[in-house]
């Protein structure tokens, strides 16, 4: 007999050996969430349940491999009877069984993406969508919106309108070809990814003879992550549990394990109501958290649980541990972005003293949020792999753009102008070698001829030659790039140009501190080999999307600045914001023994032309002042530490305590960043119109200065200015 108390912690112990009927248990971050489910599954075998009628889902088949090994590992019953999968394989293994009824007794095959992206070109070019047209979403770019809108369960123009503004010009016919895709899998009897979930879900409403039997083969079901399922998913373990109208009592033992702080994957189709409204879908629910970590350090586990504490709606657990000590939670305040990166670099050689280069991890909201960190690990020789988004030098988009500013270098530089010349109609290879060899001639009426046909190409070399003739920074120059090069960006990634654009834009701010081009470039040229840095011990520089589910010893949180974290496009919708806070929450949860959260004061613009204030982000600003040691960043570079404890800067906008010199203090108080004696009251409503009062959740009691139709207010907060705001976000003041 397995000692099961003595393996598990108590709130472990309750549920791997609660009894039947649903249980939701919600695992906070390194509370043993797998060990929960692999005693689980050996304490149902040790009652005598038999393996087979025991289902484990899962979102990888690595993870129920893992969990079905571990459990056998344990268990002296055996467990090989036990069907644990993903939900689609578990589906798959369903429908070949029971088909669907519009098949009528025909096979059907599984598509891969090789067969999908196939079929949608071939309807496509039937409907004669998008011919000529480069701003049309590409073959792959259209699969992804369309799985969108389905797992999402919303209509295409929706996602457009929320996620790819640019497209909407194109709704009407993505929305034709969705139609006529639909149609090719029913005429071919083919099912994509997507359709197993939905054709699983019909067969377990419509055919009562496979759900009964399904019901009655699988007594014990457990679902792992629960919070990253979709809205069918949920369904599908809802159906499986009971029919529709069945009675509490009537249900059977589902056993959901999950986070919903940690669900922070809705782009993909998560919702998060899932495992909030699991009480509701399962009257009767036993809920057991799982508190204990066995992760983090207590000052760590003190600032995550500080995150949380604001969450709209939780379980309100909170993680806890019996380790005792640890190093403070530090909150620095670089002067700019671009110090930050200098500031980070300077600490990763610190910790590397102290830890494996493996054991270290700098994380942030967007891949392009790195860039500037990149190149200042680089000009160190610090090794390092990025997880969500490549490297700087390695995008298409980046690679284009500096194609530009090479060839402005070396007119003779033949990769360069090939890559530029790829990007117009009608300029291949042959040609782009013909043309650059007219223009190498240095014969002016040869040149004028080999252009003669292409008047987008020709236009760039005038551009290159208007640039020679001007005097300009590094940054002058790349910010014109920037500009020449984006219609091209527009037509050749009609699918996330937006996204690109604030990359590029980043390396604008990179050339921002170099005085000769071609030093700038060859930074950019010279990082460390990745051949060589792939089998090198390195650290690692990911997203926080790409970090869940991993930890380090020491974990930097960079860019927590208003409109970079939370994003800007989350300020507008209750539910995404509440998802930007999940991430903080899992950002803040990968780290073991120590954690950093940098604030830079200013972020470089371009739009301006320099360094404009920014406001720090809101799940720091909420943070009390005795959860962290605060660092601020003087004049050259030098930290100093706060002595008044708490959060490194009371007044995001503020620079008094930043050291700087007076032209700098000046240039920033021109840009509207208020010093302390500045900090204006509320303006009067403009034209008599109606004004108050009102109260937010993050920047506290405001001014209502204007009102926007149909749906935002202008807002002006004590300390922290002039707000545009959703009405739905705002309380009446009390």
């Amino acid at each position: 007999m397995i000692d099961f108390r003595q393996r598990l912690n108590a709130a472990q112990y309750e549920a791997a050996t609660c009894g039947d009927g649903p249980v939701l248990v919600v695992a906070g971050a390194g509370s043993g969430k797998t060990r929960t489910i692999v005693h689980r599954l050996a304490w149902l075998a040790e009652q005598g349940v038999p393996p087979a009628s025991m289902l484990l889902l899962t979102f990888t088949r690595k993870a129920a491999h893992e969990m079905l090994q571990r459990a056998a590992d344990v268990s002296e019953q055996g467990l090989a009877g036990v069907q644990g999968g993903t939900f689609h394989s578990f589906a798959f293994s369903v429908l070949r069984r029971w088909r669907p009824e519009w098949l009528e007794g025909r096979g059907f095959s599984l598509m891969d993406s090789a067969d999908m992206t196939a079929a949608v070109k071939e309807c496509k070019e039937a409907l004669g969508i998008g011919k000529g047209d480069r701003s049309f979403p590409k073959t792959q770019a259209v699969i992804g919106l369309l799985s969108k809108a389905r797992n999402k369960e919303q209509e295409l123009d929706v996602i457009l309108q929320r996620e790819a503004y640019q497209l909407l010009p194109h709704a009407e016919a993505l929305g034709r070809l969705g139609e006529a895709y639909d149609a090719y899998r029913r005429e071919k009897g083919l099912l994509d990814y997507d359709d197993l979930l939905f054709e699983l879900e019909n067969l377990l409403k419509r055919n009562d003879e496979a759900a009964a039997r399904l019901r009655e083969r699988f007594r014990h079901i457990l679902v792992d992550e629960y919070q990253d399922t979709n809205l069918v998913q949920a369904r599908i373990v809802r159906l499986l549990a009971g029919p529709p109208d069945a009675a509490p009592q009537e249900m059977g033992n589902v056993m959901a394990v999950g986070d919903e702080a940690q669900s922070i994957y809705a782009f993909r189709g998560a919702n998060v109501r899932n495992i909030l409204d699991f009480p509701k879908l399962f009257p009767g629910a036993r809920i057991i958290r799982l508190e204990e970590n066995y992760r983090s350090t207590r000052p760590i586990l003190d600032v995550a649980n500080s995150v949380l504490s604001h969450a709209a709606e939780s379980f309100h657990k909170r993680l806890f541990t019996r380790r005792e000590g640890g190093a403070p939670v530090r909150l620095i305040t670089p002067l700019s972005d671009k110090t930050q990166a200098t500031l980070v670099a300077t600490r990763i050689t610190e910790l590397l003293e102290r830890y494996r280069p493996d054991e270290i991890a700098v994380l942030f909201r967007a891949g392009f949020h790195s860039f500037q960190l990149e190149m200042a690990l680089n000009q160190r020789g610090v090794a390092f792999r990025k997880y969500g988004g490549l490297r700087y030098a390695e995008a298409a988009h980046v690679k284009d753009a500096l194609a530009y500013a090479r060839l402005l270098l070396n007119p003779l530089d033949m990769p360069s102008f090939t890559r530029i010349a790829a990007l117009h109609p009608g300029v291949g290879p042959r040609t782009a070698q013909k043309i650059h060899a007219a223009l190498a001639s240095g014969d002016a009426e040869r040149q004028r001829k080999a252009l003669a046909r292409h008047e987008g190409l020709r236009a760039d070399m005038d551009f290159l030659d208007g640039l020679r003739a001007r005097t300009l920074s590094p940054a002058g120059v790349l910010a014109a790039v920037v500009e020449q090069y984006r219609p091209h960006m527009e037509l050749a990634y009609p699918d996330d140009w937006p996204r690109r654009q604030q990359a590029l834009e980043e390396i604008v701010q990179m050339a921002a501190g170099y005085s000769e081009l071609d030093v700038f470039i060859a930074d950019l040229a010279l990082e460390t080999p990745e051949d060589e840095t792939r089998d090198a011990a390195a650290i690692t520089l990911s997203t926080i999307h790409s970090a869940k589910g991993l930890e380090w010893d020491a974990v930097l949180i960079i860019d927590l600045a208003e409109d970079r974290f939370p994003s800007r496009h989350s300020m507008s919708r209750p539910e995404e914001f509440e998802e930007e806070r999940r991430l903080m929450y899992v950002a803040c949860t990968r780290a073991r023994k120590e954690l950093d959260l940098y604030c830079p004061a200013t972020i470089f613009d371009r739009a301006e032309r320099g360094a404009v204030p920014a406001g720090q982000s809101p799940f720091v600003r909420e943070l009390p002042a005795s959860l962290t040691e605060a660092w601020t960043e003087g004049y050259g570079g030098i930290l100093r530490r706060r002595t008044s404890g708490g959060a490194a800067v009371a007044r995001p906008e503020c620079f008094d305590d930043c050291q700087l010199p007076p032209e700098e203090q000046s240039r920033l108080r021109e840009r509207g960043a208020p010093m302390p004696a500045e900090r204006a009251a509320a303006p009067a409503a403009p034209d008599g119109q109606a004004c108050g009062y009102c109260r937010h959740r993050i920047f506290g009691r405001g001014k209502i200065v204007r009102r926007l139709p149909p749906d935002k207010v202008q807002v002006n907060f004590p300390g922290f200015g002039l707000k545009v705001i959703l009405a739905e976000y705002l309380l009446p003041e009390e």
